[in-house]
C-alpha cells in the first residue's frame, strides 16, 4: 500500500460510518449511478458515493471519507476503469475483500466504440488527436443510455438480493418502480427534442453517444474527443470550420472543462451556447436525479436550439 493511501486510510478511521448494519454497505463511483443505486436501496440503506458531485471521474484524489467507504464496502458499484482507469487500482488496494461490478464489463450492458475525428467520420484516424487513454474501445458514458439504466437497476436489484435475501423483495420492487420512471421520462424527452429534429449542434466532448442513440438525436461532431486532455489547435480549426460551413446553431459547454474553448470555437459566428451536465453536478443526490439530469440534458439542447 502506498504512503498516500496509507495516510488516506488512517485518517478516514476518524468518519463514522452511515450505512445501517442489517444493510451491505454499498460503494458507488458516480452521482448518476449512485442514484440508480440509490432508487434500488431506498427503504433499506443509502449506498456512499466515491468521486464528488462535480469532479471529473478520469482523474481524482480520493479523500479519507472515500477510500473508508471503499475499504468497508460488501460490493462497490462502478462504471469501468475506461471512465475511472485510476480507480481500478484503488479498488485491488483497498476494496480486495468486496465484490466489484464493472457495468461497462457486464454482458447485459449496451457499449459502443469510441468515434473518431472531429466531426465523427468513421475510420477517419488521419491528422486527429486521440485523448483517450482507455484499454479497449468502450465509450465509457453508458449511463446516458436510458435503456442500459433500466438494464442496471434489474442488475443492481440482483446483486443486492444475494448479499441481502431479507429485503430481496424491497429491492426488485424499487427497481421496477425505477424502470416506470425511466421509461417515462425517456417519453417526456422524445416529446422535448422532436421539434428540433435535424438541426446542428456540437459538443464539448463526445459523452453524449449514448443519448443520442437512444433519442436519435446526433450532434454534428465535438470539441474535445476524450476526458483526459485539452484538443489540439487543429481540431478546434476543424470544429470552427463545421460551424461555420454547416450553420452549426448550437455549441454546448460543459461545467467539468474549459470554458475559454467553447467561447474560441463561437468566435465569428452566430451560435448560441448552453452548458450541458453529464454528471448532474448541481443535483441533490438521491434516486431522483438521475432522471432528472437526463430531463436537463433534453432542456438545455432545446434551449440552445
Amino acid at each position: 500500500m502506498s504512503r498516500k493511501l496509507a495516510a488516506v486510510l488512517a485518517l478516514s478511521a476518524l468518519t463514522p460510518q452511515v450505512a445501517s448494519a442489517d444493510a451491505p454497505m454499498v460503494a458507488v463511483d458516480i452521482a448518476p449511478l449512485h442514484s440508480l443505486v440509490s432508487q434500488v436501496m431506498d427503504g433499506v440503506a443509502e449506498p456512499e458515493l466515491i468521486i464528488s458531485k462535480g469532479a471529473t471521474p478520469h482523474s481524482y484524489a480520493l479523500r479519507p471519507s472515500e477510500a473508508r467507504a471503499l475499504q468497508d464496502a460488501n460490493v462497490i458499484f462502478w462504471i469501468g476503469e475506461d471512465l475511472s482507469p485510476w480507480l481500478a487500482g484503488a479498488l485491488e488496494t483497498v476494496a480486495h475483500d468486496a465484490k466489484s461490478i464493472e457495468l461497462l464489463e457486464h454482458p447485459s450492458t449496451q457499449t459502443l466504440e469510441f468515434r473518431t475525428g472531429a466531426l465523427f467520420e468513421d475510420g477517419d484516424e488521419d491528422g486527429h488527436d486521440h485523448d483517450h487513454d482507455h484499454h479497449d474501445a468502450h465509450d465509457p458514458h453508458a449511463w446516458l443510455s436510458p435503456e442500459n439504466a433500466v438494464v442496471w437497476l434489474d442488475l443492481i436489484a440482483t446483486e443486492l438480493s444475494a448479499i441481502d435475501p431479507e429485503h430481496a423483495g424491497t429491492y426488485r420492487a424499487n427497481a421496477a418502480s425505477g424502470r416506470a420512471e425511466i421509461n417515462g421520462m425517456s417519453a417526456e424527452i422524445r416529446d422535448i427534442l422532436q421539434p428540433f429534429r435535424g438541426q446542428n449542434f456540437v459538443v464539448f466532448h463526445d459523452a453524449y453517444q449514448y443519448f443520442e442513440t437512444s433519442f436519435d438525436f446526433t450532434a454534428s461532431g465535438a470539441i474535445s474527443v476524450g476526458d483526459a486532455a485539452d484538443p489540439s489547435p487543429a481540431r478546434i480549426s476543424e470544429i470552427q470550420t463545421r460551424v461555420a460551413e454547416q450553420g452549426v446553431s448550437c455549441v454546448l459547454s460543459e461545467p467539468q472543462f474549459n470554458a475559454s474553448l467553447v467561447q474560441t470555437v463561437l468566435d465569428g459566428t452566430n451560435a448560441k451556447t448552453a452548458t450541458l451536465d453529464p454528471l448532474g453536478s448541481d443535483l441533490d443526490l438521491g434516486p431522483d436525479l438521475y432522471p432528472q439530469m437526463m430531463r436537463n440534458l433534453a432542456h438545455a439542447l432545446a434551449g440552445c436550439l
